[in-house]
Protein backbone atom coordinates (compact mmCIF):
# COMPACT_ATOMS: atom_id res chain seq x y z
CA UNK A 1 0.00 0.00 0.00
CA UNK A 2 2.81 2.40 0.87
CA UNK A 3 4.62 2.23 -2.52
CA UNK A 4 1.37 2.91 -4.42
CA UNK A 5 0.64 5.82 -2.10
CA UNK A 6 4.08 7.31 -2.70
CA UNK A 7 3.73 6.98 -6.46
CA UNK A 8 0.35 8.70 -6.46
CA UNK A 9 1.69 11.51 -4.28
CA UNK A 10 4.61 12.05 -6.64
CA UNK A 11 2.27 12.16 -9.62
CA UNK A 12 -0.20 14.62 -8.15
CA UNK A 13 2.16 16.68 -5.97
CA UNK A 14 5.51 16.58 -7.77
CA UNK A 15 6.88 19.69 -6.06
CA UNK A 16 6.34 18.39 -2.54
CA UNK A 17 8.81 15.97 -0.93
CA UNK A 18 7.52 12.54 0.05
CA UNK A 19 9.46 10.58 2.66
CA UNK A 20 8.96 7.26 4.35
CA UNK A 21 6.21 6.98 6.95
CA UNK A 22 8.72 6.80 9.79
CA UNK A 23 10.07 10.19 8.67
CA UNK A 24 6.61 11.73 8.55
CA UNK A 25 5.15 11.79 12.07
CA UNK A 26 1.46 11.84 12.75
CA UNK A 27 0.45 15.14 14.37
CA UNK A 28 -2.31 15.81 16.91
CA UNK A 29 -2.98 19.38 18.10
CA UNK A 30 -5.15 19.67 21.20
CA UNK A 31 -6.13 23.34 21.55
CA UNK A 32 -8.23 24.00 24.64
CA UNK A 33 -10.60 26.96 24.92
CA UNK A 34 -10.04 29.58 27.68
CA UNK A 35 -7.77 27.47 29.87
CA UNK A 36 -5.21 29.14 32.11
CA UNK A 37 -1.45 28.58 32.24
CA UNK A 38 -1.71 26.97 35.67
CA UNK A 39 -4.73 24.71 35.13
CA UNK A 40 -3.05 21.36 34.47
CA UNK A 41 -1.94 19.75 37.70
CA UNK A 42 1.47 19.24 36.06
CA UNK A 43 1.66 23.05 35.83
CA UNK A 44 0.87 23.50 39.51
CA UNK A 45 -2.91 23.22 39.90
CA UNK A 46 -3.71 21.90 43.39
CA UNK A 47 -7.50 22.28 43.13
CA UNK A 48 -8.06 19.82 40.29
CA UNK A 49 -6.22 16.88 38.78
CA UNK A 50 -5.57 16.19 35.10
CA UNK A 51 -3.94 12.74 35.23
CA UNK A 52 -4.21 11.90 31.53
CA UNK A 53 -2.50 15.06 30.38
CA UNK A 54 -0.04 14.87 33.28
CA UNK A 55 1.02 11.43 32.07
CA UNK A 56 1.78 12.85 28.63
CA UNK A 57 3.87 15.55 30.31
CA UNK A 58 5.76 12.93 32.30
CA UNK A 59 6.73 11.26 29.00
CA UNK A 60 7.18 14.48 27.02
CA UNK A 61 8.28 18.08 27.54
CA UNK A 62 6.55 20.92 29.37
CA UNK A 63 7.25 24.36 27.92
CA UNK A 64 6.87 27.30 30.31
CA UNK A 65 7.62 30.09 27.81
CA UNK A 66 4.99 29.38 25.15
CA UNK A 67 2.83 32.25 23.90
CA UNK A 68 -0.32 32.32 21.84
CA UNK A 69 -0.61 35.29 19.50
CA UNK A 70 -3.78 36.84 20.81
CA UNK A 71 -5.54 36.87 24.18
CA UNK A 72 -8.85 35.92 22.56
CA UNK A 73 -10.09 32.92 20.63
CA UNK A 74 -10.58 33.60 16.88
CA UNK A 75 -7.28 35.41 16.23
CA UNK A 76 -5.40 32.91 18.38
CA UNK A 77 -6.81 30.10 16.24
CA UNK A 78 -5.85 31.90 13.04
CA UNK A 79 -2.27 32.29 14.26
CA UNK A 80 -1.76 28.64 15.21
CA UNK A 81 -3.31 27.54 11.88
CA UNK A 82 -1.43 29.86 9.52
CA UNK A 83 1.93 30.65 11.12
CA UNK A 84 1.13 34.34 10.63
CA UNK A 85 -0.08 37.13 12.86
CA UNK A 86 -3.90 37.07 12.68
CA UNK A 87 -4.01 40.80 12.05
CA UNK A 88 -2.71 40.14 8.54
CA UNK A 89 -6.04 38.42 7.95
CA UNK A 90 -8.07 41.15 9.68
CA UNK A 91 -9.13 38.92 12.52
CA UNK A 92 -8.25 40.59 15.80
CA UNK A 93 -11.12 39.66 18.13
CA UNK A 94 -13.62 36.83 18.40
CA UNK A 95 -15.76 36.53 15.29
CA UNK A 96 -19.30 37.57 16.11
CA UNK A 97 -22.34 38.64 14.11
CA UNK A 98 -21.92 40.59 10.86
CA UNK A 99 -22.61 44.00 12.36
CA UNK A 100 -20.15 43.57 15.23
CA UNK A 101 -17.42 42.21 12.97
CA UNK A 102 -17.76 45.20 10.67
CA UNK A 103 -17.89 47.62 13.59
CA UNK A 104 -14.58 46.22 14.84
CA UNK A 105 -12.98 46.58 11.41
CA UNK A 106 -12.68 42.83 10.94
CA UNK A 107 -13.24 40.26 8.22
CA UNK A 108 -16.28 38.02 8.49
CA UNK A 109 -14.16 34.86 8.21
CA UNK A 110 -10.65 33.67 7.51
CA UNK A 111 -9.98 33.70 3.78
CA UNK A 112 -9.62 30.06 2.62
CA UNK A 113 -6.55 31.09 0.61
CA UNK A 114 -4.68 31.73 3.88
CA UNK A 115 -1.52 29.61 4.30
CA UNK A 116 -3.05 26.75 6.28
CA UNK A 117 -0.89 24.11 7.96
CA UNK A 118 -3.61 21.54 7.24
CA UNK A 119 -3.56 22.26 3.50
CA UNK A 120 0.22 21.95 3.20
CA UNK A 121 0.12 18.63 5.02
CA UNK A 122 -2.87 17.44 3.00
CA UNK A 123 -1.10 18.27 -0.26
CA UNK A 124 1.93 16.31 0.87
CA UNK A 125 -0.09 13.16 1.52
CA UNK A 126 -1.43 13.54 5.05
CA UNK A 127 -4.99 12.69 6.01
CA UNK A 128 -6.39 15.76 7.79
CA UNK A 129 -9.32 16.32 10.15
CA UNK A 130 -10.69 19.03 12.41
CA UNK A 131 -12.68 17.95 15.49
CA UNK A 132 -14.01 20.63 17.82
CA UNK A 133 -14.45 24.37 18.01
CA UNK A 134 -13.47 26.27 14.84
CA UNK A 135 -14.49 29.93 15.27
CA UNK A 136 -12.63 31.18 12.20
CA UNK A 137 -15.85 31.78 10.25
CA UNK A 138 -19.47 30.62 10.31
CA UNK A 139 -21.25 31.74 13.48
CA UNK A 140 -24.32 33.70 14.59
CA UNK A 141 -25.79 35.24 11.42
CA UNK A 142 -22.66 34.66 9.31
CA UNK A 143 -24.04 31.61 7.53
CA UNK A 144 -22.31 32.00 4.16
CA UNK A 145 -18.76 31.36 5.39
CA UNK A 146 -16.71 28.60 3.70
CA UNK A 147 -16.96 25.08 5.12
CA UNK A 148 -14.05 23.92 7.24
CA UNK A 149 -13.07 21.42 4.55
CA UNK A 150 -12.16 24.37 2.29
CA UNK A 151 -9.16 25.02 4.54
CA UNK A 152 -7.33 21.77 3.86
CA UNK A 153 -9.26 19.27 5.97
CA UNK A 154 -10.54 15.98 4.57
CA UNK A 155 -13.30 15.93 7.18
CA UNK A 156 -14.57 18.07 10.02
CA UNK A 157 -16.88 18.00 13.00
CA UNK A 158 -17.42 21.27 14.85
CA UNK A 159 -19.80 23.06 17.21
CA UNK A 160 -21.99 26.16 16.77
CA UNK A 161 -19.08 28.31 15.54
CA UNK A 162 -18.20 26.73 12.23
CA UNK A 163 -19.67 25.53 8.93
CA UNK A 164 -20.30 21.85 8.32
CA UNK A 165 -21.15 18.74 10.33
CA UNK A 166 -21.51 19.50 14.00
CA UNK A 167 -22.18 18.40 17.54
CA UNK A 168 -24.44 20.85 19.33
CA UNK A 169 -24.63 21.06 23.12
CA UNK A 170 -27.52 20.13 25.33
CA UNK A 171 -27.37 21.45 28.90
CA UNK A 172 -28.56 20.11 32.23
CA UNK A 173 -28.70 22.24 35.38
CA UNK A 174 -29.86 20.95 38.79
CA UNK A 175 -32.82 22.80 40.29
CA UNK A 176 -33.47 23.59 43.95
CA UNK A 177 -36.24 21.03 44.19
CA UNK A 178 -33.97 18.21 43.05
CA UNK A 179 -34.99 18.29 39.41
CA UNK A 180 -33.02 19.00 36.25
CA UNK A 181 -33.53 21.94 33.93
CA UNK A 182 -32.70 21.06 30.34
CA UNK A 183 -31.65 23.48 27.59
CA UNK A 184 -29.75 24.01 24.35
CA UNK A 185 -26.92 26.36 23.37
CA UNK A 186 -27.26 28.22 20.06
CA UNK A 187 -30.11 26.06 18.79
CA UNK A 188 -30.24 28.19 15.62
CA UNK A 189 -26.79 26.89 14.66
CA UNK A 190 -28.37 24.03 12.73
CA UNK A 191 -28.51 26.39 9.76
CA UNK A 192 -24.69 26.54 9.75
CA UNK A 193 -24.32 23.04 8.35
CA UNK A 194 -25.49 19.47 8.64
CA UNK A 195 -25.58 16.71 9.72
CA UNK A 196 -26.29 17.80 13.29
CA UNK A 197 -26.21 15.73 16.46
CA UNK A 198 -27.24 17.02 19.87
CA UNK A 199 -25.44 15.72 22.94
CA UNK A 200 -24.81 16.82 26.50
CA UNK A 201 -22.18 19.51 26.72
CA UNK A 202 -20.69 17.66 29.66
CA UNK A 203 -19.93 14.78 27.24
CA UNK A 204 -19.18 16.68 24.05
CA UNK A 205 -15.39 16.46 24.28
CA UNK A 206 -15.91 12.71 24.19
CA UNK A 207 -17.90 13.14 21.00
CA UNK A 208 -15.05 14.99 19.33
CA UNK A 209 -12.58 12.43 20.68
CA UNK A 210 -14.62 9.58 19.18
CA UNK A 211 -14.60 11.34 15.80
CA UNK A 212 -10.84 11.82 16.01
CA UNK A 213 -10.26 8.16 16.91
CA UNK A 214 -12.41 6.98 14.02
CA UNK A 215 -10.43 9.21 11.68
CA UNK A 216 -7.12 7.97 13.09
CA UNK A 217 -8.21 4.35 12.70
CA UNK A 218 -9.11 4.93 9.05
CA UNK A 219 -5.82 6.68 8.29
CA UNK A 220 -3.86 3.95 10.07
CA UNK A 221 -5.60 1.25 8.05
CA UNK A 222 -4.52 3.08 4.89
CA UNK A 223 -0.97 3.41 6.21
CA UNK A 224 -1.34 7.18 5.78
CA UNK A 225 0.19 9.83 8.06
CA UNK A 226 -2.43 12.02 9.71
CA UNK A 227 -2.90 15.48 11.14
CA UNK A 228 -5.90 16.09 13.41
CA UNK A 229 -7.09 19.07 15.42
CA UNK A 230 -8.95 18.26 18.63
CA UNK A 231 -10.19 21.60 19.93
CA UNK A 232 -12.55 21.20 22.94
CA UNK A 233 -14.60 24.11 24.24
CA UNK A 234 -16.15 22.80 27.46
CA UNK A 235 -13.84 24.87 29.70
CA UNK A 236 -15.24 28.05 28.11
CA UNK A 237 -17.95 29.74 30.21
CA UNK A 238 -20.74 28.97 30.93
CA UNK A 239 -19.69 25.70 32.51
CA UNK A 240 -21.85 22.58 32.40
CA UNK A 241 -20.28 19.58 34.12
CA UNK A 242 -22.26 16.44 34.80
CA UNK A 243 -24.96 16.77 37.46
CA UNK A 244 -22.93 14.46 39.72
CA UNK A 245 -20.02 16.92 39.69
CA UNK A 246 -22.06 20.12 39.94
CA UNK A 247 -20.77 22.98 42.09
CA UNK A 248 -22.40 26.04 43.60
CA UNK A 249 -19.63 28.40 42.41
CA UNK A 250 -18.45 29.29 38.87
CA UNK A 251 -14.88 28.35 39.79
CA UNK A 252 -16.04 25.03 41.17
CA UNK A 253 -17.97 24.37 37.96
CA UNK A 254 -14.84 25.17 36.00
CA UNK A 255 -12.75 22.70 37.98
CA UNK A 256 -15.35 20.02 37.34
CA UNK A 257 -15.41 20.52 33.57
CA UNK A 258 -11.60 20.66 33.51
CA UNK A 259 -11.35 17.26 35.16
CA UNK A 260 -14.10 15.81 32.97
CA UNK A 261 -12.37 17.12 29.83
CA UNK A 262 -9.13 15.43 30.89
CA UNK A 263 -10.98 12.17 31.53
CA UNK A 264 -12.67 12.23 28.11
CA UNK A 265 -9.41 13.20 26.40
CA UNK A 266 -7.77 10.16 27.98
CA UNK A 267 -9.50 7.85 25.49
CA UNK A 268 -7.72 9.54 22.57
CA UNK A 269 -4.37 9.71 24.36
CA UNK A 270 -4.58 6.02 25.26
CA UNK A 271 -5.50 5.06 21.68
CA UNK A 272 -2.21 6.54 20.49
CA UNK A 273 -0.08 5.71 23.51
CA UNK A 274 -1.10 2.03 23.61
CA UNK A 275 -0.46 1.41 19.89
CA UNK A 276 3.25 0.71 19.36
CA UNK A 277 3.25 2.00 15.79
CA UNK A 278 1.44 5.23 16.67
CA UNK A 279 3.38 5.71 19.90
CA UNK A 280 6.69 5.69 18.07
CA UNK A 281 5.64 8.03 15.27
CA UNK A 282 3.09 10.52 16.64
CA UNK A 283 3.62 14.02 18.00
CA UNK A 284 0.92 15.36 20.33
CA UNK A 285 0.81 19.02 21.39
CA UNK A 286 -1.53 20.24 24.12
CA UNK A 287 -2.08 23.94 24.86
CA UNK A 288 -4.70 26.65 25.35
CA UNK A 289 -5.95 29.34 22.96
CA UNK A 290 -5.71 32.15 25.54
CA UNK A 291 -5.77 32.82 29.25
CA UNK A 292 -8.58 32.03 31.68
CA UNK A 293 -11.83 33.90 32.16
CA UNK A 294 -12.78 35.51 35.47
CA UNK A 295 -13.90 32.85 38.00
CA UNK A 296 -12.63 30.18 35.62
CA UNK A 297 -9.11 28.83 35.54
CA UNK A 298 -5.86 30.15 36.90
CA UNK A 299 -2.89 31.82 35.23
CA UNK A 300 -0.55 30.51 37.91
CA UNK A 301 2.06 33.16 38.84
CA UNK A 302 1.01 35.49 36.02
CA UNK A 303 -1.32 38.47 36.14
CA UNK A 304 -4.20 39.09 33.78
CA UNK A 305 -6.93 37.04 32.13
CA UNK A 306 -8.16 36.39 28.62
CA UNK A 307 -8.58 39.55 26.49
CA UNK A 308 -5.60 41.25 28.20
CA UNK A 309 -1.99 41.49 27.03
CA UNK A 310 -0.66 40.70 30.49
CA UNK A 311 1.17 37.38 30.78
CA UNK A 312 -1.91 35.58 32.05
CA UNK A 313 -3.79 36.47 28.87
CA UNK A 314 -1.21 35.33 26.32
CA UNK A 315 1.03 32.74 27.98
CA UNK A 316 -0.19 29.17 27.60
CA UNK A 317 0.92 25.82 28.99
CA UNK A 318 2.38 23.61 26.28
CA UNK A 319 2.91 19.87 26.57
CA UNK A 320 4.67 18.12 23.69
CA UNK A 321 4.61 14.30 23.65
CA UNK A 322 6.35 12.01 21.17
CA UNK A 323 8.48 9.17 22.59
CA UNK A 324 9.76 8.22 19.16
CA UNK A 325 10.84 11.78 18.41
CA UNK A 326 12.03 13.16 21.75
CA UNK A 327 15.46 11.94 22.96
CA UNK A 328 15.06 9.79 26.05
CA UNK A 329 17.05 12.16 28.36
CA UNK A 330 14.54 14.95 27.61
CA UNK A 331 11.38 12.94 28.26
CA UNK A 332 9.69 14.20 31.38
CA UNK A 333 11.68 17.43 31.34
CA UNK A 334 10.63 21.04 31.75
CA UNK A 335 11.86 23.69 29.33
CA UNK A 336 11.80 27.01 31.17
CA UNK A 337 14.02 28.96 28.79
CA UNK A 338 12.93 28.56 25.16
CA UNK A 339 10.66 31.37 23.98
CA UNK A 340 8.16 29.94 21.50
CA UNK A 341 5.01 31.41 19.95
CA UNK A 342 2.02 29.67 18.40
CA UNK A 343 2.96 31.09 14.99
CA UNK A 344 6.19 29.08 15.24
CA UNK A 345 4.32 25.77 15.19
CA UNK A 346 3.42 25.87 11.49
CA UNK A 347 6.98 26.13 10.07
CA UNK A 348 8.23 23.79 12.79
CA UNK A 349 5.66 21.09 12.04
CA UNK A 350 6.20 21.39 8.30
CA UNK A 351 9.88 20.76 8.95
CA UNK A 352 9.16 17.70 11.10
CA UNK A 353 6.80 16.41 8.38
CA UNK A 354 9.49 16.89 5.71
CA UNK A 355 7.38 19.37 3.78
CA UNK A 356 9.25 22.20 2.06
CA UNK A 357 8.24 25.71 3.08
CA UNK A 358 6.02 27.22 0.37
CA UNK A 359 8.10 29.80 -1.48
CA UNK A 360 5.24 32.25 -1.93
CA UNK A 361 4.43 32.40 1.78
CA UNK A 362 6.27 34.43 4.39
CA UNK A 363 5.60 33.09 7.85
CA UNK A 364 5.81 35.29 10.94
CA UNK A 365 6.69 32.11 12.80
CA UNK A 366 10.16 30.61 12.95
CA UNK A 367 11.31 27.02 12.54
CA UNK A 368 11.85 25.67 16.07
CA UNK A 369 11.36 22.02 15.20
CA UNK A 370 14.39 20.84 17.17
CA UNK A 371 13.26 22.80 20.23
CA UNK A 372 9.79 21.24 20.15
CA UNK A 373 11.21 17.71 20.25
CA UNK A 374 13.92 18.45 22.78
CA UNK A 375 16.96 18.39 20.53
CA UNK A 376 17.67 22.08 21.15
CA UNK A 377 16.85 24.84 23.60
CA UNK A 378 16.79 27.58 20.96
CA UNK A 379 14.27 30.41 21.18
CA UNK A 380 12.72 32.40 18.37
CA UNK A 381 15.25 35.00 17.22
CA UNK A 382 12.84 37.87 16.57
CA UNK A 383 10.48 39.53 19.05
CA UNK A 384 6.90 38.33 19.39
CA UNK A 385 4.35 41.16 19.11
CA UNK A 386 0.79 41.50 20.37
CA UNK A 387 -2.22 43.75 19.82
CA UNK A 388 -5.29 43.84 22.04
CA UNK A 389 -8.74 43.01 20.60
CA UNK A 390 -10.35 46.21 19.26
CA UNK A 391 -13.39 45.79 21.54
CA UNK A 392 -11.37 45.13 24.69
CA UNK A 393 -9.94 48.44 25.87
CA UNK A 394 -11.91 47.67 29.01
CA UNK A 395 -12.67 44.10 30.10
CA UNK A 396 -14.29 42.86 33.27
CA UNK A 397 -12.31 44.33 36.19
CA UNK A 398 -9.74 45.96 33.86
CA UNK A 399 -10.03 49.47 32.47
CA UNK A 400 -7.89 51.37 29.97
CA UNK A 401 -5.85 48.33 29.03
CA UNK A 402 -2.57 48.60 27.09
CA UNK A 403 -2.98 48.40 23.31
CA UNK A 404 0.29 46.74 22.29
CA UNK A 405 2.95 44.46 23.74
CA UNK A 406 6.25 42.89 22.75
CA UNK A 407 8.31 40.12 24.32
CA UNK A 408 12.00 39.63 23.49
CA UNK A 409 14.47 37.81 25.70
CA UNK A 410 13.45 38.42 29.30
CA UNK A 411 11.96 41.82 28.46
CA UNK A 412 8.22 42.47 28.12
CA UNK A 413 6.95 45.93 27.16
CA UNK A 414 3.36 47.18 27.05
CA UNK A 415 2.21 50.53 25.68
CA UNK A 416 -0.59 52.34 23.88
CA UNK A 417 -0.98 52.89 20.14
CA UNK A 418 0.95 56.16 20.37
CA UNK A 419 3.74 54.61 22.45
CA UNK A 420 2.50 56.28 25.60
CA UNK A 421 2.23 54.73 29.06
CA UNK A 422 5.11 52.38 28.31
CA UNK A 423 5.73 49.74 30.96
CA UNK A 424 8.80 47.51 30.95
CA UNK A 425 9.13 44.27 32.91
CA UNK A 426 11.76 41.60 33.32
CA UNK A 427 9.28 38.73 33.25
CA UNK A 428 11.86 36.15 34.33
CA UNK A 429 12.32 37.99 37.63
CA UNK A 430 8.86 39.58 37.76
CA UNK A 431 6.32 37.14 36.25
CA UNK A 432 3.38 39.05 37.74
CA UNK A 433 4.50 42.25 35.93
CA UNK A 434 4.28 44.14 39.20
CA UNK A 435 7.40 46.29 38.80
CA UNK A 436 7.76 48.77 35.96
CA UNK A 437 11.49 49.16 35.29
CA UNK A 438 11.21 51.43 32.24
CA UNK A 439 12.77 54.41 34.02
CA UNK A 440 15.86 52.39 34.89
CA UNK A 441 16.17 50.98 31.36
CA UNK A 442 15.39 53.95 29.14
CA UNK A 443 17.30 52.66 26.10
CA UNK A 444 15.57 49.27 26.17
CA UNK A 445 12.20 50.96 26.60
CA UNK A 446 12.76 53.29 23.66
CA UNK A 447 13.99 50.46 21.45
CA UNK A 448 11.02 48.23 22.20
CA UNK A 449 8.46 51.04 21.86
CA UNK A 450 9.85 51.85 18.42
CA UNK A 451 9.84 48.17 17.46
CA UNK A 452 6.23 47.50 18.47
CA UNK A 453 4.97 50.71 16.85
CA UNK A 454 6.76 49.84 13.62
CA UNK A 455 5.32 46.33 13.69
CA UNK A 456 1.80 47.57 14.36
CA UNK A 457 2.03 50.05 11.49
CA UNK A 458 2.88 47.14 9.17
CA UNK A 459 -0.39 45.37 10.04
CA UNK A 460 -3.88 46.25 8.76
CA UNK A 461 -5.55 48.53 11.30
CA UNK A 462 -8.75 47.63 13.13
CA UNK A 463 -11.30 49.80 14.89
CA UNK A 464 -9.40 49.71 18.19
CA UNK A 465 -6.78 52.04 16.71
CA UNK A 466 -7.71 55.75 17.04
CA UNK A 467 -6.31 56.24 13.55
CA UNK A 468 -8.57 53.61 12.00
CA UNK A 469 -10.54 54.80 8.97
CA UNK A 470 -13.55 52.57 8.31
CA UNK A 471 -13.68 53.46 4.63
CA UNK A 472 -9.97 53.23 3.89
CA UNK A 473 -9.45 50.10 5.98
CA UNK A 474 -12.63 48.19 5.17
CA UNK A 475 -11.88 44.45 4.96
Amino acid sequence: MRPLFLILCCLFFPTLPIAAATERPNIVLIFIDDMGWGDFSCFGNTEATTPNIDRMAEEGIRFHNFYVNSPICSPSRVAISTGQYPFRHRISSFLNNRADNEKRGMAQWLNPSAPMLARYLQQSGYATAHCGKWHMGGQRDVDDAPPITDYGFDRSLTNFEGMGAKLLPLTEVPTKNGGVKKGRIWDKAERLGEPVRWMLRSEITGGFVDEAIEFIDEATQKDQPFYVNVWPDDVHAPYFPTIENWSVTPHGLYLSVLEEMDMQMGKLLDRIRDDDKLRDNTLIMICSDNGPDDNGGTAGPYSGTKATLFEGGIRSPLVVWGPGLIPSPRRGSVNRSSLIAAIDLVPSLLTLANVDMPEATVFDGENLADTLIGKSDDSRKTPVFFRRPPDRKDFRKYTDLPDLAVRVGDWKLLCDYDGGRARLHDVSADPAEANDVSADNANVTKRLVNAVLKWNASMPADAGDPGYNATANRP
